[in-house]
């Protein structure tokens, strides 16, 4: 693989501009798709295999239109303290909000007036008008939603408190300025790193490029492949990180090539081959942990991993190909200015001053007990909360009280009763008998509020049942009225709604996290045990890798969950945990948790086979690659905080999850704790039974080939490539 990449590096400086060309007119061509596509719509959801689904694919079969996914809105009007919304002067103004509703806009299906739907609350004090749409949230025109505010503003002013809640305000996510702070925080990183802006402006210019190329794409295909609206935001968040990070690597490798005498060319093909190796295979471990997020069976969770995976490989490939025709453009202005007057970039070797990474990797080795503890007993107190993970879907209820959806949730519980915003859905597939009898069992359970009579359909094989919970949607007794439900009735009942979904959902990622936590730790330790030809190496950076990972859900549930720290996050209402988080965290900080390991441990192992003792070898690893692992880590994790600043939750909790992730795993992990085990195991570290030695393919990760291929060029004075 390594002499392959040797040649498609030189390749690609040679023939600069035609490739510099053709990843143009990709861009373009992307860019030109997306600007075309219509509308991005709402991704459809479905849950196969629970039992909420499969009621509300009989609701669709025998109540046409019933389940359809269209938008919907609810008016809540409440009365002022002392009064009521049934007081004439204050029907009128009821009455008024829905004509207007009906002739805002054709894209309404049906507006119901409250004083005839029942919709009014016991005490008389709140009312809502709901409103549904004949296409989901994102296909509504600018125009449909205008008006649906227009007419809650117009009913406020008359002595009426309105708010509008229900998905038809729903929007895509809004992006602030800290996507472009975490740019420019990378950008800054790039240049301490280089010392050169040139040099520190090509990771950055071809992440954008191929995010650019990824997001264009999703775009365009968003519609033809049902994407939702939040996929080409985590595309964009893994690629503009995977894709600085992947060519940082290449580059910094390129200037240590110049620095040891050779030319451009050889130079630009020799760091494709090298540490485009490891780029590679660390993109392969990303890829895999990304469309392993299939095993779970869920379409939308599958849909953004693969989404984010296609922009993953896009950042791989441009960093084989586009990284070395930009350097062949930029010449020797890729070195520093201190470099290019003779002065060493690094080295204790030639009388320096020791590096920082030198030093600590020194001070780790002199007490690799006490780094070890602090680390582990660290990261233990931090991953406690995780422990009390709650997990469930976002609704109105956990958005900021500064919106008028919130108000909305909170006004319609008060006046209803907590469970009023998370109604369950009974089907029953059989006659009105069936149904009745249902509808008597059910009234025998307990954490009820309201069951209303059996709703038949025209053809009396099946009816609908309204149950509404004493409380609110995301407790527990709530979750223990639904399987109350289900154990009580027969297999020809189901129990359906966003509740139910919520809860079916939640127990299917539950249930899913374990084995895909094994795939994933699995798979670590088969590649790692193949490029490292070791057990123990392998070891360690899975079992880093799971303390890494419960830390940084401990440090989620703390902020997202309890509430500590919140406000300086931006958390203004606590919640359970997004469902999705924990498997998805797992999937990509796995791939991220594996850069690091093999930029690291390398140079380590490199050092290692050419004779140098276990304490010696760490050494050299990280006086080679620490400081260029600590830029990658620190550009990671100002790109993710960035996402913090969005205003959709759920973006914000992976932004930050992944952020405190990578922190975590790269200075915690990879660089204390990892160090100290390999000091403390020494030789012991590197052993690997002859029988699984001669039964394991070679892995060329760092390039033994290329010494082979291309000879007389320096490396017999000072190696530099070795079989791993």
């Amino acid at each position: 693989m390594a002499t392959f990449l040797y040649k498609l590096g030189r390749s690609a400086f040679r023939r600069r501009r035609l490739v510099a060309l053709l990843w143009v007119a990709l861009l373009a061509l992307a860019g030109v798709g997306a600007a075309t596509a219509p509308t991005a719509t709402s991704s459809s959801f479905s849950i196969p295999g629970t039992e909420a689904q499969r009621a509300f694919d009989l609701l669709e079969e025998r109540f046409p239109g019933a389940g359809a996914d269209g938008a919907t809105a609810r008016v809540v009007f409440k009365a002022p303290e002392g009064q009521k919304v049934t007081d004439p002067a204050h029907k009128a103004v009821v009455e008024e909000t829905v004509a207007a509703l009906k002739s805002g806009s054709d894209q309404i299906v049906s507006v119901a007036d409250p004083y005839t739907a029942q919709a009014v609350s016991q005490n008389g004090s709140t009312a809502y008008v709901s409103v549904a749409y004949k296409v989901n949230a994102m296909e509504l025109t600018d125009e449909t939603r205008e008006a649906l505010k227009q007419a809650g503003h117009q009913a406020q002013g008359k002595g009426l408190t309105v708010e509008v809640g229900g998905d038809a305000l729903q929007t895509m996510p809004e992006t602030g300025a800290g996507e472009v702070v975490g740019v420019v925080i990378a950008g800054i990183v790039l240049v301490i790193t280089f010392g050169s802006l040139v040099a520190a402006g090509l990771p950055l210019l071809t992440a954008i490029i191929g995010v650019g190329i990824g997001v264009s794409s999703i775009t365009a295909l968003a519609n033809v492949l049902d994407l939702g609206s939040t996929t080409s935001t985590l595309a964009m968040m893994i690629g503009l990180a995977v894709g600085i990070d992947y060519a940082l690597f290449i580059v910094s490798r390129y200037r240590a090539e110049l620095a040891e005498g050779r030319d451009q060319e050889e130079a630009a093909g020799r760091a494709t081959g090298t540490a485009g190796s490891a780029v590679v295979f660390a993109g392969l471990t990303v890829v895999i942990a990304l469309v392993g997020l299939a095993v779970v069976n869920i379409p939308m969770l599958t849909k953004m991993g693969f989404a984010a995976a296609g922009t993953v490989v896009i950042a791989v490939l441009i960093a084989l190909t586009l990284i070395p025709a930009l350097l062949g453009f930029a010449g020797d202005k890729v070195v520093g200015r201190k470099q290019r007057k003779g002065a060493a970039s690094e080295g204790d070797e030639k009388g320096e001053k020791p590096n920082g990474g030198t030093r600590w990797a020194r001070f780790v080795i002199r007490r690799p007990v006490l780094v070890l503890l602090v680390g582990v007993l660290g990261l233990g107190a931090i991953a406690v909360p995780a422990a009390s993970l709650e997990m469930g879907l976002p609704d109105d209820g956990v958005k900021p009280v500064s919106t008028t959806e919130r108000r909305a949730y909170d006004m319609l519980s008060d006046g209803f009763g907590p469970g009023f915003n998370g109604p369950l859905l009974v089907v029953v597939d059989g006659d009105k008998a069936a149904a009745d009898t249902t509808v008597s069992t059910i009234k025998k359970l307990e954490g009820w509020a309201a069951v209303t009579p059996a709703t038949p359909n025209k053809a009396g094989d099946a009816a609908m049942i309204t149950v509404v919970p004493k409380d609110r949607p995301s407790s527990v007794a709530t979750e223990n009225l639904v399987h109350d439900i289900r154990d009580a009735t027969g297999d020809d009942v189901l129990v359906t709604g966003a509740t139910a979904m919520n809860i079916d959902f939640s127990q299917k990622m539950n249930d899913a996290l374990v084995p895909y936590l094994a795939l994933v730790v699995g798979l670590a330790f088969l590649l790692l045990t193949l490029v490292f030809r070791s057990v123990l190496v392998p070891l360690k950076a899975a079992l880093g890798f799971l303390l890494s990972v419960v830390a940084a859900l401990g440090a989620v549930v703390a902020v997202f969950q309890w509430g500590w720290l919140g406000g300086l996050f931006g958390v203004e209402q606590t919640g359970p945990i997004m469902s999705m988080m924990p498997i998805f965290m797992v999937g990509v900080v796995f791939g991220l948790a594996m850069d690091y390991e093999v930029f690291l441990v390398t140079r380590m192992r490199e050092a290692y086979v050419h004779g140098e003792r276990p304490g010696e070898a760490i050494v050299t690893g990280f006086r080679h690659s620490a400081r260029v692992v600590t830029a990658a880590a620190v550009i990671m994790i100002a790109v993710f905080s960035g996402f913090i600043g969005m205003t959709d939750q759920m973006i914000k909790m992976i932004g930050f999850g992944l952020a405190v992730a990578v922190l975590f795993d790269a200075f915690v992990v990879r660089m204390a704790i990892v160090p100290a085990v390999l000091a403390l195991l020494g030789h012991k570290a590197w052993w690997l039974p002859k029988w699984l030695d001669r039964a394991l393919p070679n892995v060329d990760v760092e390039g033994e080939g290329l010494a082979e291929h291309v000879g007389g060029t320096g490396t017999e004075e000072k190696p530099d490539l070795v079989k791993v």
